[in-house]
């Protein structure tokens, strides 16, 4: 990764790599660096999960995406984005986290370290950044919560079989857990702080598991929250602050997720009051020849940017990146 590159783009998932798409047909020289594997987060993603939208919405780069599916699912999306890299033969350094991001005379300094501990730079002209924000699950801030019987992400039902399983949150997330947990032979019940279930769950999902919360197949405890996690039970409060202790052998808590741009620390990027970052038309952010797309730059409204619309803003922030490399605009041009 020595020399210096028009762009580096950080985040592999499907944003960053319609991001690289475009800059190589730009014509601009570029390099992707991915803390984890390509498309890391829907790896990432339950074993068996369905996407909301249809394929495609989750096209990049032109490249027709076809499932004997309505919707895709998980193995789908893994296919797909896995061989767009390989047909465009990206230039992608897998396993390589971004620890930091500076000002430079040329542009920024990127400095990376690889999985074996090893560090390096890279020197761009430009950065896009592309890491959306499934891999930083919101804290409960409460004891226990870094036990081995507790998770912030789902994968499947099978090893919970028997179990007692407390699922808290009111999400899509959590309403996916729950219903595959049940299915999968678990005991399972939902702690939830608000009245109700969210709004935004599945159209398809929805009935499904409210239907299961009437018949008593799925226990939910609405205005109610998780206060502490033990070995064998989970302290449970009520609205009226009384708690009570819930049997509990694995805790799913499924409360959300936020950006995590702590490596641009030093940059002091400009947000709105919601924790959005405050970005151009071509999503540029206030730092000149810094571009921040997909959810990354949206903290505030993390339920409102997916795939299907983030997808886009590669394309405008690498036009204009173009642009001003083209005619002379900004430092390093």
């Amino acid at each position: 990764m020595s020399g210096l590159v028009d762009v580096a783009i950080i985040g592999a998932g499907p944003v960053g790599l319609a991001a690289a798409i475009a800059c190589k047909r730009a014509g601009l020289s570029y390099v992707v660096l991915e803390k984890g594997c390509v498309v890391n987060a829907i790896f990432d993603y339950p074993t068996y999960m369905s996407f909301f939208t249809t394929a495609p919405e989750l096209e990049i780069g032109n490249h027709p995406m076809v499932t004997g599916h309505d919707k895709p699912d998980r193995r789908d999306a893994l296919m797909y984005y896995r061989l767009v890299t390989q047909r465009e033969a990206l230039n992608v350094e897998q396993y390589t986290e971004v620890t930091g991001v500076h000002a430079a005379p040329a542009g920024f300094t990127v400095e990376v370290e690889k999985r074996d501990g090893r560090a390096s730079v890279v020197e761009a002209r430009r950065v896009v950044v592309a890491t959306g924000y499934y891999d930083n699950p919101l804290a409960l801030g409460i004891s226990g919560e870094d036990s081995e019987n507790v998770s912030h992400y789902y994968t499947e039902a099978h090893p919970f079989m028997g179990l007692n399983v407390t699922v808290i949150g009111a999400g899509n997330s959590a309403a996916d857990a729950a219903l595959d947990l049940w299915r999968g032979g678990a005991n399972v019940t939902m702690v939830v702080r608000a009245p109700q279930l969210k709004s935004t769950i599945k159209y398809w999902v929805r009935p499904d598991l409210e239907n299961r919360i009437k018949e008593g197949s799925i226990n939910a405890h609405f205005e109610s929250r998780v206060v502490g996690i033990h070995p064998e039970h989970v302290r449970v409060q009520r609205a009226d602050g009384t708690t009570w202790d819930l049997p509990t052998h694995f805790t799913f808590a499924l409360t959300g997720y936020r950006p995590d741009l702590s490596f641009l620390s030093g940059l002091n990027l400009a947000q709105h009051p919601d924790e959005c970052l405050v970005l151009s038309e071509h999503y540029e952010s206030t730092v000149p020849g810094l571009f921040v797309v997909g959810s990354a730059g949206f903290a505030g409204k993390t339920n409102q940017v997916f795939i299907e619309n983030g997808r886009f803003h590669a394309d405008l922030a690498v036009a204009e990146i173009a642009r001003q490399l083209g005619s002379g605009v900004l430092r390093g041009a």
